[in-house]
């Protein structure tokens, strides 16, 4: 892959995940490197280097791009010929149609701001595989998942009438512990 592709394909990433449900544009682009990073970067610059005018970034340009997109400075040159993409490991590609995925998810509920928010934060996550196992241990273990809600959104739990919250959350308002004890005392009476 070219330098320019690259770039364009960036913007196309950062785009996602801003939430324009576009790529940024060029100008979007230097507007947001200058005023992010406080570094100088100019739109014609970016537009050589785009369209392969300009076969190569400075060095300080290559640090202002790498440290906004958050990518290591040496993916921003040329590939070598010859190279692959699936040289990658297994796990690496993997990680990567993750978190395509959950951008892809992000854009499907950006009706839901607190859900489209979860989901670029997941794929920004360096280890997005390991997070979702994580997740998965969260929902299978009992009556951890309510209590965490309690104790990390009490805000949410607070100012919401019970009515009005959604039926799964109503459910597991109670720890499981609790509800176990209601049935032993419940038994005991009889």
């Amino acid at each position: 892959m070219k330098l320019g592709e690259k770039i364009r394909y960036l913007r196309e990433v950062e785009g996602s995940l801003r939430g324009l449900n576009r790529a940024m544009n060029q100008l979007e682009l230097v507007r947001a490197v200058v005023a992010e990073t406080g570094s100088k970067l100019s739109q014609s610059y970016l537009s050589q280097i785009e369209s392969g005018a300009r076969p190569h970034l400075t060095g300080t340009t290559r640090q202002i791009l790498a440290g906004f997109f958050k990518v290591h400075p040496g993916y921003l040159v040329d590939d070598p010929v010859g190279y692959s993409p699936e040289l990658l490991s297994e796990l690496q590609q993997f990680e990567n149609k993750l978190d395509l995925w959950l951008i892809s998810g992000a854009e499907r509920f950006r009706r839901d701001p607190e859900l489209k928010h979860a989901l670029l934060t997941l794929a920004r996550h360096e280890h997005t595989r390991d997070c979702m196992l994580l997740l998965e241990s969260i929902i299978e273990t009992p009556g951890l998942l309510p209590r965490l809600v309690e104790v990390l959104r009490p805000q949410r739990e607070n100012h919401e009438p019970e009515a009005k919250r959604p039926a799964a959350l109503r459910r597991r308002a109670r720890p499981v512990e609790h509800q176990g004890l209601r049935k032993k005392k419940a038994r005991t009476r009889r």
